[in-house]
């Protein structure tokens, strides 16, 4: 789809239709892009994230995962999966699409979470690593890309 210039106030912006979750045709608009390249880039994370697709990356459906969690969990367990996603698992996986996340990659991650010293040496404690882990394990991983894809094929590789 194609971006536009906005000629009067020099920036670019995204103008579509898409169809959402109902299945009514919507348009959506955004302003204020600095590059041509922004406006197109949005627009395709944009689509992904409405198509629910696997080929979005980890970060764009970690939005759509915090809008629909964040309401559901008491406030002090949503800012602890918040904290965990945000710094412990994007990091790691932020540019990564969710087809290309296998349980491999899931166990190398805590891997790394479990030799993790801190500029003193100390290494996350017992409690901690076990919370990462509860919010993190390759089920968690599969169980997103199932709930993406009920009806798809997932790789166990």
């Amino acid at each position: 789809m194609p971006a536009y210039k906005d000629n009067r106030q020099g920036t670019w912006y995204a103008s579509f239709y898409f169809e959402n979750w109902q299945g009514v045709k919507q348009k959506k608009l955004k302003r204020g892009f600095a590059t041509k390249k922004d406006a197109l880039a949005w627009e395709r994370e944009f689509l992904l994230q409405q198509a629910a697709d696997l080929t979005m990356t980890l970060e764009a459906f970690v939005e759509i995962y915090i809008t629909d969690k964040k309401k559901r969990l008491r406030e002090n367990t949503w800012s602890t999966k918040e904290h965990i996603i945000r710094t412990k698992i994007l990091p790691y996986f932020k540019e990564k699409r969710l087809s290309e996340i296998k349980p491999r990659d899931v166990i190398a991650w805590q891997n790394e979470m479990l030799n993790y010293r801190d500029k003193n040496g100390k290494a996350y404690s017992p409690t901690y690593l076990k919370t990462l882990s509860r919010r993190s394990d390759a089920r968690s991983f599969a169980g997103w890309r199932h709930s993406i894809r009920r009806n798809g094929s997932m790789s166990r590789t």
